[in-house]
């Protein structure tokens, strides 16, 4: 944990990075040094950051994905049952209030979970666990079509950010790319919390991702999103409308090298209304090996907290952290 601040996030306006994502000269022009300034402090201090206005995806369409998934969620359990998640679909689709667990501990939400979709065998006996198709209702009828265009912004928002990250540590903005994040996975969850009569009910418990980045797209009038400063205090992310809640995860940690470091948050609805989260996970590439980079070992050495000494292959962590998650998930209704 790394964080060190009491009561905002950091806000962050990362249009420079957009303008200017493919230019090997980005950091010459003002405005992306300044977003890279940023974000290095974010990264270090916090772990989470506003991505404002201006981020390349419309507030319309964000607004848009968020009304569609509640009117998701609004439809009869037996309609939901129709795209259920089980072991047999590769992980995927629509689980109940009380399937999903943190550490141990069952979550008060409901959700749809999708992957990025790959061809059979393309990941050996490892990628195998999560083969298959997303599956998508019947109604709303336009949404699959919706989400489709939503990740690939999603996508390209993310590794827009990535390559301001990596010149942030002082590498290249292509430092995470090729073997390592060339042909990025993701994941994707579509979170409903009902409403509550009472305080503290835990929507989901405190965790760190486990990928690269998250960007969060919440309602903008339900405040639940928690994250944990270094005094150990609870600091409500509070949603900014068309803005998206960014923060980075436990791979990017192994890559930096211990310099950034990912950060522990949680869901607490206190609301009596339904809250919805659209989180959209940008990952390695399955198949890489994460450790950490060696321009990040080199130029980092003496920092004590850059100690990181582990080795993930990523999907293989996936694929624990899913099968983990879902252990009592059972084949029937």
């Amino acid at each position: 944990m790394a964080t060190n601040f009491k009561s905002h996030l950091p806000i962050i306006d990362i249009k420079p990075l957009l303008v200017k994502c493919n230019g090997s000269d980005m950091m010459d022009d003002t405005g992306v040094a300044e977003a890279v300034r940023k974000l290095d402090q974010a990264c270090r201090d916090v772990g989470f950051f506003y991505v404002q206005i201006g981020h390349g995806i419309s507030e319309s369409l964000m607004r848009k994905v968020k009304e569609m998934t509640h009117r998701f969620f609004k439809l009869p359990y037996e309609e939901k049952l129709k795209i259920k998640i089980t072991p047999a679909v590769g992980y995927r689709g629509y689980q109940r209030i009380g399937v999903n667990y943190t550490s141990g501990k069952q979550d008060f939400h409901e959700a749809i979970d999708c992957y990025r979709e790959f061809k059979q065998g393309k990941y050996g006996e490892t990628g195998k666990v999560l083969e298959g198709l997303n599956q998508w209702p019947e109604y709303p009828q336009e949404y699959k079509g919706l989400m489709d265009e939503y990740i690939k912004l999603c996508t390209d928002l993310s590794r827009n950010i990535l390559r301001g990250i990596s010149l942030a540590l002082g590498g290249s903005p292509y430092e995470f790319e090729g073997e390592m994040v060339g042909d990025p996975f993701w994941v994707m969850r579509i979170i409903g919390y009902p409403g509550v009569n009472q305080e503290n009910v835990i929507g989901c418990g405190a965790h760190t991702d486990y990928g690269l980045l998250t960007l969060i797209n919440q309602d903008d009038d339900k405040t639940a999103l928690q994250v944990e400063n270094l005094a150990g205090d609870w600091v409500s992310a509070i949603p900014i409308p068309g803005s998206f809640i960014c923060n980075i995860g436990d791979m990017l940690k192994i890559l930096s090298n211990g310099v950034y470091e990912s950060t522990l948050h949680r869901v607490i609805n206190n609301s009596h209304r339904y809250r919805v989260c659209i989180a959209f996970f940008y990952e390695t590439n399955f198949d890489a090996v994460v450790e950490p980079l060696d321009i990040f070992k080199e130029k980092y050495p003496g920092d004590k907290r850059s100690q990181v000494s582990r080795r993930v292959v990523y999907g293989e962590h996936l694929v624990n952290k899913v099968q983990t998650t879902f252990e009592n998930l059972v084949e029937h209704s």
